[in-house]
């Protein structure tokens, strides 16, 4: 099938859908997947308002570029597809890549530590490394239920404001970036932070908080740290790991 869907797209189309499944794969990899539910999406190259998303029912480790189904702003079909794709997923999606357009990709995980997280009251505490990169650009939505009532995109949208990381309360987290490479290095970094915290606090010991001078002060360092290339300085090796422990994404 691969060869019959990469026929009909575009090569910065395809790229993209390797990446995406990439993506997919790697969040499975990692063990952040719910199984058949979250997403990823990201925005096709074009004029067109047209996403890729999984389809519905398939297992993040079985995703592959051609089984990647591609959607309008509403959910919709805009391609021949064997297979279903679930609308009232999109809800999130659709709402963050219509207010960013820099947010070519969104991605969406129920991880049992970043749940555990957006329970806390206090939220993300600063007392890692990894918390800092994500409390320079954090924002916090209330939960309001299941994502499925087209009047929370405003709320979810200001929210999430300019920042590339969101703690949804309750229920999880979302990274967004230009690349499906971007928003899994943030997602990795955010997850991280979510590990550490629950850890820490099982220690039932005094936690030592870095200074708020110091987060202030993380995107510059961020930036210098990461060459300006932010996922791409991963990506290349994650794909290799891939490569090795789960391949046919690419297919």
């Amino acid at each position: 099938m691969s060869d019959s869907i990469q026929s009909q797209v575009s090569t910065e189309e395809w790229q993209l859908r390797v990446n995406l499944a990439a993506a997919y794969r790697l969040i499975a990899l990692y063990g952040w997947d719910d199984l058949v539910f979250t997403h990823v999406s990201a925005r096709v190259p074009g004029a067109e308002q047209h996403f890729l998303i999984n389809p519905y029912g398939m297992l993040f480790e079985e995703v592959t570029a051609s089984s990647l189904v591609k959607v309008d702003q509403q959910g919709n079909k805009v391609m021949d597809s064997p297979y279903p794709v679930n609308p009232a997923g999109f809800t999130i999606h659709s709402a963050i890549h219509a207010a960013r357009e820099d947010a070519h990709c969104v991605m969406h995980t129920h991880s049992l530590n970043g749940v555990a997280v957006s329970a806390q009251t206090e939220g993300l505490l600063p007392i890692s490394q990894q918390s800092t990169l994500v409390l320079a650009a954090l924002g916090y939505h209330d939960y309001e239920g299941i994502a499925l009532n087209e009047d929370e995109k405003p709320r979810l949208v200001a929210n999430l404001a300019d920042n590339t990381f969101l703690m949804l309360r309750n229920h999880g987290l979302i990274t967004v970036g230009n690349t499906p490479a971007d928003a899994f290095l943030a997602m990795y970094i955010f997850e991280a932070s979510c590990m550490i915290q629950v850890k820490a606090l099982a220690g039932n010991r005094a936690l030592t908080p870095i200074a708020e001078d110091i987060v202030d002060g993380v995107k510059e360092a961020a930036r210098v740290v990461t060459k300006g290339m932010f996922g791409d300085l991963a990506w290349p090796g994650l794909l290799r790991k891939l490569d090795r422990q789960n391949p046919g994404y690419d297919q």
